[in-house]
């Protein structure tokens, strides 16, 4: 009976030692729960809207192939590409044998329609006074007459004949068509080439043009023009304007972008064909917007919201925001509404707060 009694006794310390040990975990667990949870966040603060650059390429606005307008075997060719020339320049030759035969054939036929027409004119005369005589017939004189149409007309085919075929002996040399310099070239010396095939490309230097490929995304804001700046990528420093004088109306196959034109106004001669650039649209009054890191938008519940952190009461409040085309990956987000200049937000942690939480605010710097 003693010692049954004495357990008791002897259990009641331990109770007395567990019972403390919870009190003090649930005060531990409450403090904590009371303690302001520390989050980083940023001022939201509109910028100018970053208009998107473009890599493009300077090339000529008018290009011509050049081609030999007869059949020949090229015998010189004296121009390479990067050279300049001047309009009326001879920058090839073919071999003129066969076109100076032409034209010695030409001319005979002609000397020998001529004289054909000599004894139509003699014989016409002579039958027309032989018919007002009454000594020969009319009808030996109308065919007379018929023979010297016929002779007129031998002479005046004869001699379109001679002019094509000096014509066509002038075409043995390929003129330069205006001024302006060799961008390829495509045929060499000993070469037979065909009528219409281009022997090299001749470029206008005077007119240039930047060629820039959008993609759709940005395809939509662009119009005929729209101003762009165009800096030299080696040296950003180096700048001139231009003009978008031609949209391509069909996006390419493979890239999905469409091509722009835009005409350079008057630039340093730095700008030379092929020559790399950056092209920046103009916009006057360009919208200012509130960019926020990606990492201060919280998903939860598939809706886009950040935490505005309330300076007075040290707690936050989730509030929905729209975005402007948000894509998946980004750094950033650019905020259209929901959001005022000078509020703070949460960039950190953002998907374990709740509405009303006391937070410890820490200020980051913009990314």
């Amino acid at each position: 009976m003693q010692h049954a009694r004495s357990l008791p006794c002897a259990a009641l310390p331990l109770l007395l030692s567990v019972t403390l040990l919870v009190g003090c975990d649930q005060r531990s667990i409450a403090a904590q729960a009371e303690s302001p949870r520390p989050v980083k966040s940023v001022t939201a603060t509109a910028e100018p809207e970053a208009l998107a650059s473009l890599p493009g390429v300077v090339r000529a606005r008018i290009e011509t192939d050049l081609a030999f307008r007869t059949l020949g075997r090229m015998v010189s060719r004296k121009v390479d590409a990067g050279d300049l020339v001047h309009k009326g320049d001879v920058v090839a030759k073919i071999d003129p044998l066969s076109l100076q035969l032409a034209v010695t054939s030409a001319e005979a036929n002609l000397r020998d329609a001529q004289a054909q027409l000599t004894n139509a004119v003699t014989t016409e005369r002579r039958k027309r006074t032989l018919a007002s005589k009454n000594v020969g017939s009319v009808a030996d004189h109308e065919l007379a007459e018929q023979q010297l149409r016929s002779a007129e007309a031998n002479v005046a085919k004869a001699t379109a004949s001679v002019a094509k075929a000096r014509e066509q002996l002038g075409y043995a040399e390929l003129l330069a068509e205006f001024d302006g310099v060799v961008t390829a070239t495509f045929g060499e010396m000993g070469q037979t080439v065909a009528a219409g095939e281009p022997v090299l490309r001749l470029a206008r230097i005077e007119q240039r043009d930047v060629v820039v490929d959008v993609p759709e995304a940005q395809f939509r804001s662009v119009h005929l023009g729209d101003r762009y700046s165009i800096a030299l990528q080696l040296d950003r420093r180096v700048r001139t304007l231009g003009v978008v004088r031609e949209i391509s109306p069909q996006a390419d196959p493979s890239t999905r972008t469409h091509r722009l034109k835009i005409a350079m106004e008057p630039a340093p001669e730095v700008f030379r064909l092929g020559a790399v650039v950056t092209a920046t649209p103009l916009v006057e009054g360009a919208k200012r917007a509130i960019a926020l890191p990606s990492s201060a938008v919280s998903d939860k519940d598939r809706a886009d919201r950040v935490w505005i952190v309330d300076p007075s009461t040290g707690t936050v409040t989730a509030r929905s925001v729209l975005f402007d085309n948000r894509v998946a990956g980004s750094r950033s987000v650019r905020v259209l509404s929901g959001l005022r200049e000078g509020e703070q937000v949460v960039v950190a942690g953002v998907n374990e707060l709740t509405d009303g939480q006391k937070v410890k605010v820490e200020q980051e710097l913009r990314p």
